[in-house]
């Protein structure tokens, strides 16, 4: 008899026979594409915030229009929450594939969208509230990525290379924020400021077509994980996910919030507000403040997979604890080498503090996705990580900003960052180390 015909054989009544497995490979590079997609679409406005300050919020105080521009930066991250619990329900009840799919549509058009606006020049405050909106559904789309792209990927991972291969996603968050950067810095290069603030500034937000045309391409040819398939055969997938989730895995959720401060708010702190830092505060041209942050992006992207094989050679918790107590000692005096005011110490600064939450990160994803069951694994991803990226992590710029206008002291965000990393460092002691354990199966 053949393999096919004895799962058919085999298959209890109403179910479907399990689809032969893809390659790893292709499942990450799905994964990390439009992730890519998703982070270069979400980071584009954090980078290019100077530059929407004067079009969209025009005030004769330009740190209030700064703190309007980070404002609407944070207000999609308080939509990220809805959008996880809305996406986790689809990826955990339909498929990983379909959430994935919707997720990556929506966020290319609410982007391409923000580069055809008219500006509060032309159409006055219903500009400044379209883009909101836009930025609304940017949130909503980028709350069901992560959580998405890392179940997927860990659920189609072998176990002794799972945190290597669940790393992977994330360098595509990186990669996506190492895109928008260098757009950035492309832009404010190679043109004067009046000719970004006339037309220019519109090239980065339109490029999204291009880019998400192949993410969703690539995804499109993506079957479902095996594990998502064996819960659809059994009969256990649960009508409301995330009441699953809150009943029987509550108390997991809260570690994952607490586990996930550091790279959320460390990663906020150390990439998209360090590029307005290093020019506002510091003094440095937008030159130097975007290299520097892609100079911290790349490694980064270096670093995390790196992570991930420490979290499968030694274990999940060592590396959660190293990343995260490197973190706390090293927060201020990096802030202090910023500030000395020379390129080498922006660039030394801000790449330790990334180089730090990339440690973190490496391991993180990875330990979430094994503390969870299959039914409720997408939803508790997403809640947990976007609970804490809106808390700690979409109001970071708003809150640092606030911190040194408030104080007059440039190394109040640090405060920021070094709470961030001990929350997670506390939290690294209440879970139990998962390194090489079988998946949670319902």
């Amino acid at each position: 008899m053949s393999d096919d015909l004895a799962v058919l054989v085999a298959a209890p009544p109403n179910t479907k026979p399990l689809a032969r497995n893809q390659s790893p490979a292709k499942v990450i590079r799905a994964a990390v594409v439009g992730t890519v997609v998703e982070y270069y679409d979400f980071g584009i406005f954090g980078y290019m915030a100077t530059t929407m300050a004067a079009l969209f919020f025009v005030s004769g105080n330009p740190t209030a229009s700064l703190l309007g521009t980070f404002a609407t930066f944070a207000v999609a991250f308080f939509i990220r929450i809805p959008g996880g619990i809305f996406f986790g329900h689809i990826g955990d009840k339909y498929g990983r594939k379909t959430s994935l799919s919707w997720t990556i549509l929506l966020m290319v058009a609410a982007t391409a969208g923000m580069g055809l606006l008219p500006t509060y020049y032309t159409l006055g405050a219903w500009a400044t509230a379209i883009l909101v909106l836009g930025r609304c559904v940017q949130g909503l789309a980028a709350g069901g990525e992560v959580g998405g792209a890392n179940a997927m990927v860990a659920e189609s991972a072998p176990a002794r290379w799972r945190g290597t291969q669940t790393s992977m996603v994330n360098t595509g968050t990186y990669f996506g924020s190492l895109c928008a950067s260098l757009m950035a810095l492309a832009i404010t290069s190679f043109f004067d400021e009046q000719t970004i603030l006339d037309w220019v500034w519109r090239i980065p937000f339109l490029l999204s077509v291009v880019l998400g045309g192949i993410g969703i391409w690539i995804r499109s040819q993506l079957e479902d994980t095996p594990e998502f398939e064996k819960l659809e055969n059994s009969g256990e997938k649960q009508e409301v996910p995330i009441r699953e989730l809150i009943s029987t895995s509550g108390g997991t959720l809260v570690k994952i919030i607490f586990l996930g401060a550091m790279i959320t708010a460390g990663y906020y702190i150390g990439s998209v507000y360090t590029a307005t830092y290093l020019k506002t505060t510091v003094g440095h041209s937008s030159q130097v403040a975007f290299l520097s942050t892609a100079v911290a992006l790349l490694l980064g992207i270096i670093t995390l997979p790196l992570s991930g094989w420490a979290s499968d050679t030694w274990g999940r918790k060592p590396v959660l604890f190293t990343g995260s107590a490197a973190g706390i000692v090293l927060g201020l005096p990096m802030f202090m080498m910023m500030s000395g005011g020379s390129v080498w110490q922006a660039i030394v600064g801000q790449s330790t503090l990334f180089i730090c939450v990339s440690v973190v990160n490496g391991a993180s994803f990875v330990t979430y996705a094994e503390l969870l069951k299959t039914s409720v694994r997408y939803s508790g991803i997403a809640l947990g990580n976007n609970t804490t990226v809106t808390l700690l992590g979409g109001t970071a710029p708003f809150i640092a900003t606030f911190l040194i206008s408030a104080t007059g002291n440039p190394l109040a965000p640090a405060g920021h960052y070094v709470l961030a990393a001990a929350l997670t460092f506390g939290a690294v002691f209440f879970i139990e180390e998962t390194k090489g354990i079988a998946l949670k199966s319902l």
